[in-house]
């Protein structure tokens, strides 16, 4: 049995590698995949990455390809989720700010430095047509944190998946004002150079085995309960979240690739760009 260890963060995306796991398929060929929740998100599992404290990392796109380009010994194997990340503009329920006009120049709670928080921040600005070297930032590391640092005032907002965020709008915590897709696909497969040199195969296993589960997630028999009840979400979210969500079995092609970094070097989010050959590893 061959021990692989993989990451990723604690929200509705990543049931179906729950479900693999529980069901032991991927024990079926061989390997044991121990999965980890990171609730601090991307920045930390890219900080994992590079340390090997994991071996895979479900992570967003834009922070993956953000610290690979910054030397992260990692390759893109495949996308995982298609459709944008729809993240909420959120601020505190009893706070003062309306519209997104008002929150220019005021603070970002953010998760950590190179989190999807923090870079999401980045092209609200700039949809916004607002200075993005204004941007101020609260590190709060958790939706915990955010939650305390809006209702305490240490920040002024905080941009985290909608649905999963919803929860603490329908208790009356937060507040959201708008929404920010990304403008690519919200989700991607990174694996370590140094395991994918040493196990391919195992690698090209694991991904067959959740490709198939994603492939058929949303027609089983009452996933919408199953996700409502785990995540604390009401079903008809759930419902919505599920016609707007897209698996990907594909890897991540050449033309998206360079959209993304061009995307992101022109938000000054990168300073230099990789290649696609760098960034990107197709089994």
């Amino acid at each position: 049995m061959k021990t692989i260890k993989i990451a990723g963060v604690p929200e509705h995306f990543n049931l179906p590698w729950h479900l693999c796991i529980e069901n032991g398929e991927f024990e079926n060929d061989g390997i044991d995949l121990q999965w980890t929740d990171v609730p601090e998100g991307t920045g930390k599992m890219c900080q994992m990455l590079r340390d090997g404290e994991t071996d895979i990392a479900v992570i967003l796109t834009e922070g993956i390809v953000k610290d690979i380009a910054a030397g992260n010994p990692s390759k893109i194997v495949q996308v995982y989720v298609q459709s944008p990340l729809i993240w909420g503009i959120h601020v505190a329920a009893k706070s003062d700010y309306k519209t997104i006009a008002d929150l220019e120049n005021k603070k970002v709670a953010i998760s950590r430095l190179g989190s999807g928080s923090q870079l999401m921040a980045y092209v609200n600005a700039n949809n916004q047509g607002w200075k993005t070297d204004n941007l101020q930032f609260e590190i709060v590391n958790t939706i915990d944190g955010a939650v305390e640092a809006l209702t305490n005032k240490t920040a002024d907002y905080f941009m985290w998946e909608r649905f999963m965020t919803k929860p603490l709008v329908d208790k009356g915590i937060f507040r959201r004002i708008t929404d920010c897709p990304t403008p690519w696909p919200s989700f991607v497969i990174a694996v370590r150079d140094e395991v994918l040199k040493n196990n391919p195969e195992a690698i090209a296993s694991i991904l067959e085995v959740i490709n198939a589960t994603t492939e058929d997630f949303k027609s089983i028999p009452s996933i919408d309960r199953t996700l409502a009840e785990l995540f604390e979400q009401k079903v008809e979210d759930i419902q919505e979240w599920l016609k707007l969500t897209q698996w990907s079995q594909k890897p991540l092609n050449e033309k998206t690739f360079n959209k993304i970094q061009n995307q992101l070097f022109e938000l000054s989010i990168i300073d230099k760009k990789g290649t696609f050959v760098e960034t990107v590893k197709v089994l």
